[in-house]
């Protein structure tokens, strides 16, 4: 059983996916097993795919949505802890060493970002040393540098597919807010994130938040409700919202949308 499974989505981004393949097989940390899980692509993906024997199972064929092929590449996994590293996203190098080079126990391990917004713009994004009710209500996890154990999947169920755009968030929510998974930041660089060319996507900021709100009443007592609303009140966009929301639109805009 490996330690890690790498798990890449994927929909006719032939050359994002050829990118994050690379910063995947040039790590020196070699315990994983990579997983990509294709919606069908007709950008000539398959044929990169092919080309690489590190790559451990592979599938292309039409899926519902982006959480419906993440939740496939849970069920062919079998490390003790999951990555999902979507296509464009890259690994920072030879950060699998560093992540893994002392022995974890915690349920989740989440490290920083690098967020490049073209050109020589290069964010820090710095995660939160603690996972609180009050990050969680304004911003989120982020999913490309959290390692999430399997066994949450098995015991808690896979993604739930009724959200179109914030299934991550409810995992993340349920687990960490609600049943008090464990979890430790590391405090190292675990992807970069390349956002160029996306600034004038469309939003959909409406749905977004009304997926939001539904996970957070979903959870949460009206007490708690009362006790957090005016951490709902609209506030100044953080950096994290920023990118989170960027994202989303990428990823619609790879084909995964209903």
């Amino acid at each position: 059983m490996p330690l890690l499974s790498i798990i890449t989505i994927n929909f006719n981004n032939a050359e994002g996916l050829k990118k994050t393949i690379e910063s995947v097989i040039s790590q020196s940390f070699n315990d994983f097993e990579y997983i990509i899980i294709d919606g069908g692509s007709t950008d000539g993906s398959a044929e990169i795919i092919k080309q690489n024997n590190r790559i451990n199972y592979w599938i292309s064929e039409k899926d519902k949505g982006i959480y419906d092929a993440m939740n496939k590449g849970i069920l062919k996994s079998s490390g003790n802890y999951l990555l999902f590293l979507n296509s464009g996203d890259y690994l920072c190098e030879n950060v699998l060493e560093k992540v893994f080079s002392e022995t974890h126990t915690e349920d989740i391990l989440y490290g920083n970002m690098k967020i490049n917004w073209g050109g020589n713009n290069i964010t820090d994004g710095i995660m939160p040393n603690k996972i609180t009710l009050e990050h969680m209500v304004k911003d989120t996890l982020w999913h490309p540098v959290s390692f999430i154990k399997k066994e949450l999947f098995n015991k808690f169920g896979l993604y739930n597919t009724d959200y179109e755009i914030v299934a991550d968030y409810d995992f993340f929510f349920k687990n960490i807010i609600v049943n008090k998974s464990s979890n430790v930041h590391l405090n190292c660089f675990i992807t970069e994130y390349n956002v160029e060319g996306f600034s004038s996507l469309p939003t959909n900021k409406v749905k977004e938040k009304a997926e939001r709100l539904k996970v957070i009443k979903t959870y949460l007592s009206n007490e708690e409700l009362n006790n957090i609303n005016y951490l709902l009140v609209e506030k100044k966009e953080t950096l994290f919202m920023r990118v989170f929301k960027r994202f989303k639109k990428i990823i619609e805009s790879n084909g995964y949308k209903s």
